[in-house]
């Protein structure tokens, strides 16, 4: 989802965009990936690939989510500095922050308090990224930088009935439940958490704005500076897709944490703003869904 994006936002700048497919090339592979970028020799590199899943799918498989972002991690930035690549944007995640953080949360927040337990396993990987973005910077000077970005969503989403992330899964369902011609929909948990959402081709135009202009050690956070419960995404979702049912909510399935917002001053006294309103990112995510999602599509809890 990011690197489409970034794709897409790179078309406007003067620069040649190199990509390597899945199939090309295995990023936890360290010699294969110190390889192709020691051969590529690019300029900058934007480091967006991670094993990313929701609630239920970090739950399930910790030691893949653990193991795989921290092995590639490793192989990309450790290539970048071989290679003496001039500039690299590391692509952590809001989960980072602790899970009683306050809110709005500052980038100082890192590492002061205990991570929420649904997803720690994949914060542990995303911190010791940042963390290795910093000791290249100190002990070679290397000029890599770290972005914070907040909950994501838009075209290229994973759109898996279980494994997806809050608004795909909720476009998947409330699609299928209009399909189904249902008056129903099952919300995980309470719909009382809030959360902060940021548009895909958003997050993209920030990491070249900070690959631009920002060259420091400090992370920084990525997102709207405003949240909504997962009620009220629900709502906006229903919305997009034209469901006009009723919520019911399974208490049984986990919240996560209750709030998560990030203080986006830094970025925003950079010269940074988001320029997507919900309403036109959730259409164009709907659309998205629709051209690659093929019926018939089973309904699930999610």
């Amino acid at each position: 989802m990011v690197g489409s994006a970034l794709m897409r936002r790179l078309q406007s700048e003067n620069c040649e965009v190199v990509t390597a497919s899945r199939d090309e090339l295995d990023l936890r592979d360290r010699a294969a990936t110190r390889a192709w970028v020691e051969a590529t020799r690019p300029d900058a590199v934007f480091c967006a690939a991670a094993k990313v899943g929701g609630i239920q799918a970090n739950d399930n498989a910790p030691a893949d989510f653990l193991r795989e972002n921290l092995e590639v991690q490793l192989s990309v930035i450790d290539a970048a500095h071989v290679a003496g690549v001039g500039k690299l944007l590391f692509l952590g995640s809001s989960c980072i922050y602790p899970r009683q953080a306050p809110q709005p949360i500052p980038e100082t927040a890192l590492m002061t308090g205990p991570l929420e337990p649904t997803n720690q396993w994949y914060a542990v990987a995303k911190i010791a990224g940042i963390m290795q973005c910093q000791a290249y910077r100190r002990q070679y000077g290397s000029n890599f930088i770290s972005a914070m970005p907040t909950n994501l969503y838009g075209p290229g989403d994973n759109y898996h009935p279980t494994n997806s992330h809050v608004v795909a899964a909720l476009i998947r369902k409330a699609h299928e439940a209009k399909v189904a011609g249902r008056s129903n929909l099952e919300i995980w948990g309470t719909g009382t958490p809030r959360r902060e959402f940021l548009f895909a081709d958003d997050c993209a135009d920030a990491l070249v704005f900070m690959m631009q202009h920002y060259n420091q050690e400090s992370p920084v956070n990525v997102g709207t500076g405003k949240d909504i419960t997962i009620t009220q995404l629900a709502e906006a979702v229903a919305a997009a897709v034209g469901f006009d049912g009723s919520f019911s909510y399974n208490a049984e399935k986990p919240d996560g944490m209750p709030r998560k917002l990030l203080d986006v001053s830094r970025i925003a006294a950079l010269g940074w703003q988001p320029k997507t309103t919900m309403e036109e990112g959730l259409a164009v995510a709907y659309r998205d869904f629709l051209a690659r999602e093929t019926p018939p599509m089973e309904a699930h809890g999610a």
